[in-house]
């Protein structure tokens, strides 16, 4: 299913960066796997099947789709698909298919779709579960609907169109397992594929010691005041069950920064899979064994008009960073000190004067990835939440009228230790043409957290023609312009067996 999707899609954002995620359910839409693409996606994708299914009841040839945060969704670039798959003979959907794919724009009041918004109104258009298609029709007139609100249509019907091949190949195979093992055969599979993982967890969570681990940290703001919003964790760990309880953290605000119960269940997802060495089926079983508690109207289960362009790219990677360093008090020789935390989100757009069409781009940048028990963390790398790629230079200059000035590791942004966090990159582009830019990034105040005695990574930096500029900022951008972007280091583990420099700051 990624590959097709990947293959056929217009978008740099999906075909070079991989900014998508695909996933099998089952009748009951409980997840049997998924792709290894993104993880703030796949443990959030769960939710939006579920509102797809009860709100639309898909049947034979239809696909769903839907982007709301309080649907399931994680931002409104995000643009979940879903569709039943139905074996012959049978009256109920044997299985379900999804993809979840960020689109370059949907609109909203800044070109990428990801602006300094202080409510979801103001971020693009906004889409419940609906069908796109019908009985193997695509409803032309919603389609056309959804192009006219978005600054790129093209290629918007180019990612979507690739969405929906993916979702049949993806039902095409399973088809062809029931075909070749029998429907009853393939359920059971897929049973235990769940309760295996379900075993695997408990197993992990039994090697805890049982105890209540709590840590805190911070978002440095929200981009519309200058204030730091903690997210706090308490992490109660017994009897093969943890309870994850984010009482304490700052309540939604004004700013993008708010994320919802679906990142919040999405993030400590991917934390407690990573307690499991080796490989372990990643589907439903996983959070058997784990409840969540997160306050509603916090900061990490906002509610309604809430803005949430980055709760998604920059609060789910805090939350992470809660997760871990609270697991570092039960498990200290087997947590990373924090890495970068934060994606370093860059959206533009305007008039290309090569074809004189519009031009949309949305892009996350690399940094350092936290140092470890047992090894030094790795330079210029995403990390945790994003599993995105890079851009090659060769395809972004093609794309788009921009040029990529400097592009390379940010020497030194790593925290010192016993061993080293990875350094950051620094990436400055020359535009080009007038744009309008969109920055969301964090840790530009305080660097990520190093363990052990180690010293945290180097905090982040924005310019433009040298000058500096918030974290968090929306400007215009003439032709000429430089913007260049240091990313943070990831934080060092162990005290440094010598007296050093300190790191950047």
């Amino acid at each position: 299913m990624g590959i097709l999707l990947r293959r056929t899609a217009f978008s740099a954002n999906i075909k070079e960066r991989r900014d998508y995620s695909c996933a099998v359910y089952d009748g009951a839409g409980d997840t049997v796997a998924m792709g290894d693409h993104m993880p703030v996606h796949l443990g959030a994708m769960p939710l939006s099947v579920r509102h797809a299914i009860d709100a639309c009841h898909p049947g034979p040839g239809d696909i769903v789709i839907l982007n709301d945060p309080f649907r399931g969704g994680t931002h409104l670039p995000d643009i979940t698909a879903v569709a039943a798959v139905f074996v012959p003979g049978v009256s109920s959907p044997a299985f379900y298919v999804a993809n979840r794919a960020h689109h370059a724009d949907v609109g909203g009041m800044s070109p990428g779709s990801m602006p300094l918004a202080r409510e979801i109104y103001q971020e693009g258009i906004r889409i419940p579960p609906i069908k796109l298609v019908r009985d193997g029709v695509v409803d032309q007139p919603l389609l056309d609907l959804l192009l006219a609100n978005v600054r790129t249509p093209e290629e918007r019907r180019g990612d979507l169109t690739a969405q929906l091949r993916s979702l049949q190949r993806g039902a095409d195979r399973l088809l062809e397992l029931v075909q070749n093992q029998g429907l009853p055969a393939v359920q059971s599979q897929m049973v235990e594929l769940q309760a295996y993982a379900e075993r695997r967890m408990r197993h992990a969570l039994g090697e805890l010691p049982a105890g209540r681990y709590e840590f805190a940290d911070q978002l440095d703001e929200d981009g519309i005041s200058p204030e730091p919003l903690p997210i706090r964790v308490a992490i109660s760990i017994a009897d093969g069950r943890a309870h994850v309880d984010f009482t304490g953290t700052a309540p939604q605000t004004s700013g993008s920064v708010n994320a919802n119960y679906a990142i919040a269940v999405s993030a400590t997802m991917y934390v407690f899979r990573c307690l499991i060495p080796g490989d372990v089926p990643y589907n439903a079983g996983l959070l058997r064994p784990i409840s969540i508690h997160a306050p509603s109207g916090s900061l990490v289960n906002a509610l309604p008009p809430a803005a949430m362009a980055a709760g998604n790219v920059e609060t789910s990677q805090r939350i992470t960073d809660v997760l871990l360093g609270a697991l570092a008090q039960a498990a200290p020789d087997r947590i990373p000190a924090a890495s970068s935390g934060t994606m370093n989100n860059l959206s533009f757009g305007g008039t290309d004067p090569r074809s004189g069409q519009p031009f949309a781009y949305y892009e996350t940048i690399c940094g350092g990835m936290g140092a470890g028990p047992v090894n030094p963390g790795w330079s210029a790398i995403h990390t945790h939440m994003t599993n995105s790629w890079n851009t090659p230079i060769e395809a972004f200059e093609h794309q788009y009228p921009l040029r990529v000035t400097t592009y390379r590791r940010r020497t030194g942004s790593g925290g010192l230790g016993q061993h080293a966090g990875g350094n950051g990159v620094i990436r400055e582009l020359e535009f080009l043409t007038d744009a309008e830019v969109t920055l969301l990034s964090d840790r530009r105040g305080k660097g990520p957290y190093g363990l052990a005695g180690g010293f945290p990574g180097g905090v982040g930096k924005n310019s433009v023609n040298g000058r500096p500029i918030p974290a968090k900022s929306r400007f215009a951008l003439s032709t000429g312009d430089r913007l260049r972007i240091e990313t943070p280091g990831g934080g060092g583990w162990g005290s440094p067996s010598v007296t050093i420099a300190r790191p950047l700051s």
